[in-house]
């Protein structure tokens, strides 16, 4: 298979639009047509059924892209490979992040990923789990950051970073934290039947937490009343502080002496993984490597114990 036209044929497939498949590829639609032409006719079939809004692969389409990514990503692997150990020219290591924290890790290991590999382009991608999950697949991302439940991993391989707990918010002003205190750092527990009839912001229901989140109100035998449902969790504490909702969040994004709100750990101490994912059984090369090095150091610096009691 030529590489080139297993790309061109991802791109139509991707964009599902010849037009804008030409353009992302920097080449004419008529030149991009003409290749689409010439591999039907050796094919004898065509592979997309045409239309002005909508171009989507027939089933000789959907089995020759499956080559063709299969391909693509033989040939990434190939080329990783070959630059691990002649470290030739820049190569590009591709990193899927989770909103917020993800970013931020990556700002804080940059400096030292970039003093070992200075030959080596690193390109961070904001993107949800989910998201990140396809993009491996395809050979969009090398690598990226996850945070999920050991149930909602797919046929990838993991490298756990820690494990992190999921924690009631509730405003200060709530009957609930009256006597509230702090022994030794440990969050108090709470029972969420007590705040069954209050209103919750939560994540969207796109999100990996969002499942646990669902998972954790289902167990307590309600459905929480939503005030509104957000994409970026660092947002929620400013809600929370505004007395208008409860939330449940990752331990991460609070703050346990912040005044307008009080953290509680609920009984059963609810919890997901952080995780570095790759494809399955796909080669790391040695930024690869350094990075899931540095991601490790940084978590067992920042991330929170799961509580016992």
């Amino acid at each position: 298979m030529d590489f080139r036209i297993c790309e061109y044929i991802v791109e139509i497939e991707k964009e599902e639009n010849i037009t804008k498949a030409a353009k992302n590829l920097f080449i004419s639609q008529s030149a991009l047509n003409q290749q689409l032409l010439k591999l039907e006719k050796d094919l004898g079939t065509q592979l997309f059924f045409r239309s002005r809004t909508d171009w989507h692969p027939t089933e000789a389409g959907k089995i020759y892209l499956e080559g063709a990514k299969r391909a693509l990503l033989i040939k990434q692997e190939t080329y990783k490979k070959i630059h691990d150990i002649t470290h030739a020219g820049e190569s590009e290591l591709k990193i899927g992040l989770t909103p917020g924290r993800g970013i931020h890790m990556f700002t804080s290991i940059y400096p030292e990923l970039h003093s070992k590999f200075s030959n080596q382009k690193f390109s961070p991608i904001e993107m949800g789990v989910y998201k990140q999950k396809d993009a491996l697949q395809n050979g969009d991302i090398d690598i990226g950051f996850v945070t999920l439940r050991e149930d909602q991993r797919g046929n990838y391989d993991y490298t756990l970073l820690g494990k992190e707990e999921m924690v009631v918010l509730v405003p200060s002003v709530h009957p609930q934290c009256e006597n509230y205190s702090l022994d030794n750092g440990q969050l108090p527990v709470i029972n969420l039947k007590n705040l069954e009839y209050e209103p919750f912001t939560l994540m969207s229901s796109q999100s990996s937490n969002r499942q646990i989140i669902d998972d954790i109100f289902s167990r307590n035998g309600f459905i929480p009343s939503i005030l509104m449902e957000t994409n970026h969790t660092a947002s929620i504490p400013s809600l929370v502080e505004t007395s208008l909702c409860c939330a449940i969040i990752p331990r991460f994004y609070i703050d346990p002496h912040n005044k307008h709100y009080k953290c509680f750990a609920l009984p059963s101490h609810p919890s997901w993984d952080l995780c570095i994912a790759t494809r399955k059984g796909s080669y790391l090369t040695d930024a690869e490597k350094e990075f899931i090095k540095l991601a490790k150091n940084y978590w067992n610096e920042h991330l929170i114990p799961v509580q016992t009691n």
